[in-house]
């Protein structure tokens, strides 16, 4: 471990030094979401028929597909970003305060690729102004989808006011190493400040921190996108109280395996192996065991209580998820992501942080997997058999699948155009880190 002491330089090189793998990085990420563009462009030409989502019969009855399965995902990496970040203001958790931006960050990114996915699988993305926002004062009160819209819309607001009170203190007390070609984002950015609202803003994010981690349950992730799928009890596999915090625990699975993946990105690309230390991938890691574990326990309730004397329609949808590949090679990688934490617990040696990054990765592919299944699945086992004799079955399109690589492709070139503007690691990570007296 490095004993290096950080510095103000560390926490700038993102946005001074520019390298070659930087390029390459931006054109790769850049060239996933250009051919997911040009696959959108040709369905809004040719309508969502292209993908087979349209078609009830060839599509096997699914009309949600991968669309809407990553929309969860994406839902609930940013969700569970923003609850980390939180919690690590709230309950004092310096440890992790290297990567409480990173997480902040991830929130948004994940966000906006989420709001990407709604529109385009409403297939005509002037539905959701002429629908949604035209109409908003009437479909609030009787549709759960514009529920939906709001609810992350306002997280959206709350994460980005949240970050912008943070990014005050560190623009203006970096501002002089700052590149002055964008002085005018730093001047917006530190509007009327004075270092007498240091401790106000410190205040308000505690605040704001605990307003999160209160409306997390009981709107975001464990509330309002679960019921969205629980009012349609026609489809079994949606339907009960286990959704909300089966959600939860998927969305803060997801987001701790991506704070993991950016945070080792940052420490390899800059050198930050003294600011994000080992000791911090292993505390994310006893999480990710933590989270790993309640997410098997909530399978293992749904599953009980769809097999153990169900109704018939239930039965049947519970047995067809317990015997898909898919939905056991998913279970199957977060078990052994959860095996490994626990065996590096006992026997420290096995840790590394290369085995904490590929923990992140299959944790990422098992609830991408099981959100999209999810979704599938709840369409293929509705309470009434109208599908029985209906042909084909789904299987995802070129498009869905590039709209995958390319939102991640969106979220890489958003992280890497926000690092060379601001900060990624907090100042006050910085001086925490050197033992800096901040009274």
């Amino acid at each position: 471990m490095s004993t290096k002491a950080p510095t103000e330089g560390d926490i700038l090189r993102p946005i001074k030094n520019t390298t070659t793998r930087y390029f390459i990085l931006f054109g790769v990420a850049g060239l996933a979401l250009l051919l997911f563009l040009l696959g959108w462009g040709y369905q809004l030409a040719e309508g969502l028929i292209v993908t087979g989502l349209a078609d009830w019969g060839t599509g096997g009855g699914v009309t949600w597909g991968v669309y809407i399965g990553a929309f969860i995902w994406w839902v609930g990496i940013a969700h569970g970003g923003i609850i980390l970040s939180a919690a690590v203001r709230l309950l004092g958790m310096e440890r992790y305060m290297p990567v409480a931006r990173m997480a902040e960050l991830l929130t948004l990114a994940g966000l906006s690729a989420a709001g990407f996915f709604i529109l385009v699988h409403m297939g005509r993305p002037d539905r959701m102004v002429t629908s949604v926002l035209g109409h908003y004062h009437i479909t609030v009160h009787g549709s759960p989808l514009v529920w939906d819209v709001t609810v992350i819309t306002a997280y959206f607001v709350l994460t980005a006011t949240y970050l912008g009170l943070t990014l005050r203190y560190d623009v203006s007390r970096l501002r002089g190493d700052l590149p002055d070609q964008l002085g005018p984002i730093y001047t917006v950015l530190t509007l009327g400040y004075s270092e007498q609202e240091d401790e106000i803003v410190q205040r308000m994010v505690w605040w704001l921190a605990l307003a999160i981690i209160i409306m997390a349950p009981l709107l975001l992730h464990g509330g309002v996108i679960p019921w969205l799928f629980a009012v349609l009890p026609t489809y079994p596999t949606w339907f009960g109280g286990v959704q909300g915090p089966q959600f939860l625990t998927i969305a803060l699975t997801s987001a701790i395996s991506g704070v993991i993946l950016v945070a080792a990105s940052f420490r390899r690309a800059y050198d930050w192996d003294h600011i994000i230390t080992d000791d911090v991938f292993r505390g994310l890691l006893l999480w990710l065991g933590f989270f790993c574990l309640l997410f098997l326990w909530l399978q293992l309730q749904q599953n009980v209580t769809g097999l153990f004397k169900p109704p018939v329609d239930t039965e049947i949808a519970a047995e067809a998820r317990l015997h898909h590949p898919l939905y056991l090679g998913a279970l199957g990688l977060v078990f052994l992501v959860l095996t490994y934490i626990f065996a590096q617990t006992i026997r420290p040696a096995l840790f590394s942080r290369g085995r904490a990054i590929v923990a992140g990765v299959l944790v990422l592919l098992a609830t991408l997997t099981e959100k999209v299944l999810f979704v599938v699945e709840g369409f293929f086992h509705p309470t009434f058999e109208i599908y029985a004799a209906t042909p084909g079955t789904y299987f995802p399109s070129l498009i869905e699948f590039a709209s995958i690589t390319g939102t991640i492709g969106m979220v890489t070139l958003f992280f890497l155009s926000v690092a060379k503007v601001v900060p990624v690691v907090e100042l006050h990570a910085i001086e925490h880190l050197r033992g800096d007296d901040h009274e």
